[in-house]
């Protein structure tokens, strides 16, 4: 089973890399950019269910003070996930 994690800043957060980014895409011409916000994206192949993801996240793979977490699963190999 192949799993995906989007962990992104929770709102307020200040994200100084994003910041970078948008001034950098309005050096190089790219009018309109008014915010960026960068985030993880992590991917998980697991050999049965998917259980254990959200405890995953919780203890390793995102700060909850800080970070919002999605789970996004996909049954079939090669598939996109939903």
């Amino acid at each position: 089973m192949k799993v995906r994690v989007i962990v992104t800043l929770k709102p307020g957060v200040l994200d100084p890399q994003g910041r970078a980014i948008a001034q950098a895409l309005g050096g190089l011409g790219f009018a309109g950019v008014e915010d960026v916000r960068v985030g993880k994206l992590i991917e998980l192949s697991l050999a049965d269910d998917a259980g254990q993801v959200d405890e995953m996240c919780r203890r390793l793979l995102a700060n909850p003070v800080i970070e919002n977490y999605r789970i996004e699963t996909s049954d079939a190999p090669g598939t996109g996930a939903a």
